[in-house]
């Protein structure tokens, strides 16, 4: 056999080696969402009625005032929902690991365990995008409000925007492997995102360098403007790409490493 061949059949075997990862994730992902319906359908019907809440309540107060900012409040409520979702599904899948007593198969798997959550926040991304198309379904049928939607543009600038939530979540769950109860800071953290998506408006460049910030800012210019990806700045989209690559770089380095500590200690086994 030629040395061609059989890279090119190491390649194939790799290929469908992480297709397979990525199909047991979504398999779980989707028996956990079947087999626990309330749980999942709570979770969504919590979401509209926060916002249902925030929509007439703000309304009820405030008038005119939360009609000029109605695009604004959309748009991050959307990528809130996103970056939440994003953020906690990786996150909280450390503890739940732990408490079903599988985290120590997880790591002697042949993929290791950093690879094993990265197939499953792509799922976890994928699924998240299935509940903000819902969430901004919901909340454009409540208010009457348009905005201009290019899907292409949307999903990349999400994504991006997401990003650092992703690396957070890592984070956070390399906290978990060392500290196991850290529920309540993930509690926290859900205030932490308002403020984040909040930030840009308050004008100051540097406040856009902090995670999620930036990726706010485009995505509200782009649904309340209708600009494609090409149409942003490329200093503000090159801002966006480094910001995702630095958080989610750094969070996931500290989950490895955090995760490296915890196996030295013995900790793997306990909850």
């Amino acid at each position: 056999m030629s040395t061609g061949t059989a890279s090119g059949e190491r390649r194939g075997r790799g290929t469908a080696t992480v297709r397979t990862l990525l199909w047991a994730q979504a398999k779980k992902r989707a028996l956990l969402l079947y087999r626990y319906p309330l749980n999942t359908l709570s979770g969504l019907a919590m979401t509209f009625v926060f916002f249902a809440m925030v929509f007439f309540g703000g309304r009820a107060i405030s008038g005119q005032a939360l009609t000029d900012s109605l695009e604004g409040i959309l748009v991050g409520y959307f990528l809130w929902s996103m970056a939440l979702t994003a953020f906690s599904g990786l996150a909280w899948s450390v503890t739940r690991e732990s408490q079903w007593g599988t985290l120590e198969q997880l790591y002697m798997s042949p993929f290791g365990y950093g690879r094993v959550m990265l197939a499953g926040i792509t799922v976890g991304i994928v699924e998240s995008f299935g509940w903000g198309a819902a969430t901004l379904a919901f909340m454009l049928a409540l208010t009457g409000e348009s905005l201009h939607l290019p899907v292409g543009t949307i999903v990349v600038l999400t994504v991006l925007a997401i990003a650092p939530a992703v690396g957070m979540g890592f984070f956070f769950g390399g906290l978990a492997l060392l500290y196991k109860r850290v529920e309540n800071v993930f509690n926290i953290l859900q205030f932490v995102f308002i403020g984040l998506i909040a930030s840009p408006s308050v004008g100051v460049f540097w406040v856009r360098l902090l995670p999620i910030s930036q990726g706010s800012y485009l995505l509200t210019r782009s649904m309340r403007e209708g600009l494609r990806l090409w149409e942003l700045p490329p200093d503000e989209l090159g801002l966006l790409l480094g910001t995702a690559v630095v958080y989610f770089g750094l969070g996931y380095a500290a989950f490895q490493w955090m995760g490296r500590r915890a196996r030295r200690q013995g900790l793997m086994g306990h909850y």
